[in-house]
């Protein structure tokens, strides 16, 4: 399929599944490395074709990429459906983007008040990810569009992304409490 077919095409599916739950939100491609991405500030679900297919062949089974589009059209309008909440998190997110924009890498990861906000961070991302899949979850309850087993794995591997870097920082941070403990002893 030609590129710009394709591109229609994916933006095509994407509005089926929003008509499907009877959600509307303003599509946009966006050529950001992003595969699919939920705007809550201006309300826009958008998507990187290119990376969105290369995502999807990074799972560990084997998903057609309509199918992989709906499971994540989905999610993305989970976000949409928590949107207030994300709305809600905006003054301490800025607080967040700030800090990290304010400091080398090197001392965000020896601090550990900066670390501590990157952990923060984490955590909040965690949970909008996991309500954004509990509202997919509920969406295809509702209008069936996905099989289960697929939908899980997706959500699976897509929720290991964000922990996966969680962990490794609450590790870092972890440390530096030891070792800091261990000094003022």
């Amino acid at each position: 399929m030609k590129e710009r077919n394709r591109e229609k095409w994916l933006k095509n599916l994407i509005q089926s599944v929003m008509e499907a739950v009877e959600i509307e939100v303003e599509i946009r491609q966006e050529n950001n490395g992003v595969n699919m991405s939920y705007n809550f500030i201006r309300n826009i679900v958008g998507f990187d074709p290119r990376r969105v297919q290369k995502a999807r062949k990074e799972l560990q089974i084997p998903i057609s990429l309509e199918l992989y589009i709906k499971i994540f059209t989905l999610h993305e309008l989970g976000h949409a459906v928590d949107r207030k909440a994300l709305l809600d998190s905006l003054p301490r997110t800025i607080e967040i983007f700030e800090m990290k924009r304010s400091y080398p890498l090197s001392e965000l990861y020896n601090s550990m008040d900066l670390l501590a906000m990157l952990i923060e961070e984490h955590e909040m991302n965690i949970a909008f990810e996991e309500t954004a899949w509990t509202n997919a979850e509920n969406l295809n309850k509702k209008y069936n569009l996905v099989e289960w087993a697929r939908f899980e794995k997706v959500k699976a591997h897509s929720l290991a992304t964000y922990t996966s870097l969680y962990e490794e920082d609450l590790h870092i941070y972890n440390k530096l409490v030891a070792e800091h403990g261990e000094q003022i002893a």
